[in-house]
């Protein structure tokens, strides 16, 4: 933790991401102009306060004026007044400015995340996303309340109250505040210490975040495999770790503070002592020297507290840091310079030599190349990780192709808006998706101008109308998170019915039945029949039987397509296709919905 007398004697980095929140604070000029009046004006009262104390201690205690005593009670009420609105004027103004400065950076920062792509969010715990934006942005807010609003007020009174303590004695106040240098030492010292475990707790507190997202979506499994006690070992485990950084923060937060004691007890020893002499040898009053002596206690307050003004400064910077981090994030799927836009009927898509990888590593899909007319049913089956779902996530521009092209009516899509290219797209996926809202608003959520009789036209196609109708509310009910309030069956044709609304060109349905009981899958495959008619569909088959009648087959291995056609013609080639079909005979004895082989990505 040793720290180079270079570093010790610099100013704190200012980098140019600081730069932007002050920016912020920039924008909102004219209330922090009006929280300045507000400061100035207590700072007045403050320099007053002091000032009045000689005319206290000598004209009423010691020359016993009467008419001072019926005056000061009047003087100290107006002070107070004015001090009072100076307070309200500050506080309030100061904190409208700061609460906008960290809405705007709370929502920059959602805005960022929601236009990252899915590989961004495959990489990053929801958990830690969320402890950015709620706890981190709330460490800005203070570093923006209490810097600014502090900076301003002790600004004023230590300016005037040196203007004061000259004005009564230079001498004595040249004594008074030569050890204020001397304070600059341990609050830098210390702010970088603050700063360092600063660092290190809010990553903490990220960690508990996340820990805390995945043990409560995952409830269910943690109580079905009685591992309650270990997630609250573990949970313990990581609160002890927070309490430690917390800890040694606390301590580099407050390990200045005896150090600031000490200098200004030198401080005042001195002005008693000096100012002590002076008034015993009848070169000074009495209230001269309690004036002096409270204007110099009053200053060395505000001096004090630099050293928290330096840590919430320190604190806030680390959390800066840690926020732009995501807000800089490059996002690697680029709007194009003009883009094109597509118009909405069915169209044609093409695989052109299409290659594949994560984050530049090793293939999984290589050298795809084929084509789907409008209305055309294309199946992909195949084993799991043979680059099924990694193939279907390209057509909407979730990731791009590393090589070769994927076109649609003959566009390479990266010369698309990805707005328009994406209204041309739904998707039905095997974990429904649903939000805890209505069930019209869950239905409605890709056309949220809908009529509530598209809504319901849309639900009776989906075969959802009758489940949703039996409810209290009807469409009006309330889901739950992720419509935890009903069956699996139920959400699935509540997505198909948000699909069917949509009424986009293109289909994606990515194993939309491989969750489902016979019963349940039997409704959903019905509606899905309704989603998919007119369509160009790309149906990802977890169970053969499901796609028998799809207008092209295509099997997927190692990320490329070994085998395609129709089912006839791949059950008579004896390949792959055959060989994962008998595989899912053998298991269930028939060739019925229900017979079914893992497949995945």
């Amino acid at each position: 933790m040793a720290i180079s007398s270079r570093k010790f004697f610099s100013l704190p980095e200012i980098k140019p991401r600081h730069r932007h929140i002050f920016a912020r604070i920039k924008e909102n000029r004219w209330r922090l102009l009006l929280a300045m009046l507000g400061s100035f004006m207590m700072a007045v009262t403050n320099v007053s306060i002091a000032y009045f104390i000689k005319d206290v201690v000598d004209d009423i205690f010691v020359l016993q004026d009467r008419r001072m005593l019926a005056l000061m009670p009047v003087v100290t009420i107006i002070l107070f007044s004015v001090r009072g609105v100076g307070y309200y004027t500050q506080e309030y103004f100061m904190h409208f400015a700061g609460q906008r400065i960290i809405k705007n950076l709370r929502d920059t920062l959602y805005d960022k995340l929601m236009d990252l792509p899915l590989s961004f969010f495959q990489g990053e715990r929801t958990g830690a996303l969320m402890s950015r934006i709620t706890w981190d942005v709330n460490l800005v807010r203070d570093m923006v309340s209490r810097a600014v609003t502090s900076s301003m007020r002790d600004f004023f009174s230590i300016l005037g109250l040196i203007g004061l303590i000259f004005y009564l004695d230079w001498r004595l106040a040249f004594y008074a505040i030569v050890v204020l240098p001397l304070a600059y030492f341990p609050v830098v010292f210390f702010g970088r210490l603050v700063r360092k475990v600063s660092t290190r707790s809010q990553e903490a507190m990220e960690q508990v975040s996340a820990f805390l997202q995945e043990t409560f979506s995952g409830s269910k499994i943690v109580r079905a495999f009685g591992m309650e006690d270990r997630e609250k070992e573990r949970f313990f485990a990581k609160t002890q770790g927070y309490f430690k950084l917390e800890i040694k923060a606390a301590i580099a937060k407050s390990a200045s503070s005896p150090i600031m004691e000490f200098l200004a007890g030198l401080g005042i020893a001195f002005v008693i002592w000096y100012g002590g002499s002076a008034v015993i040898e009848g070169a000074k009053t009495p209230g001269e020297l309690m004036s002096f002596l409270a204007a110099v206690l009053m200053l060395y307050d505000p001096v004090k507290k630099l050293t928290y003004l330096n840590n919430s400064l320190q604190e806030g910077m680390a959390a800066t840091d840690r926020i732009f981090d995501l807000i800089e994030r490059e996002n690697p799927i680029k709007e194009a310079a003009s883009p094109k836009a597509l118009e909405h009927r069915p169209h044609t898509v093409e695989f052109e030599s299409v290659s594949f990888a994560y984050d530049n590593d090793t293939l999984v899909l290589k050298d795809i190349s084929f084509a789907v007319d409008p209305g055309q049913v294309i199946a992909l089956v195949g084993m799991s990780g043979g680059g099924k779902t990694s193939l279907v996530n390209l057509v909407p521009r979730f990731f791009d192709v590393t090589g070769g092209a994927l076109k649609i009516d003959g566009i390479d899509i990266r010369e698309l808006s990805i707005e328009n290219l994406r209204s041309q797209i739904a998707i039905v996926t095997q974990e429904p998706i649903l939000f805890n809202d209505t069930v019209a608003a869950n239905i409605a959520y890709g056309k949220p101008d809908a009529t509530d009789q598209q809504v319901v036209a849309a639900a009776k196609a989906a075969y959802a109308h009758d489940f949703v109708t039996s409810f209290e509310k009807g469409y009006n009910s309330v889901i739950g998170e992720l419509g935890g309030r009903i069956s699996g069956g139920e959400k699935q044709r509540l997505c198909i019915a948000r699909a069917l609304l949509k009424d986009a060109p293109i289909l994606i349905l990515d194993e939309a039945t491989s969750s489902l009981d016979t019963q349940a899958e039997r409704l959903v495959q019905k509606a899905l029949e309704n989603l998919m008619e007119g369509r160009t569909c790309f149906v990802i088959a977890h169970r053969l039987s499901t796609v028998r009648h799809a207008d092209r087959i295509l099997v997927i291995s190692g990320g490329s397509i070994v085998e395609q056609g129709t089912h006839d013609c791949l059950m008579n080639n004896c390949g792959e296709y055959s060989r994962l079909h008998a595989l899912q005979f053998a298991l269930d004895g028939d060739e019925a919905p229900g017979g079914k082989t893992e497949t995945g990505p």
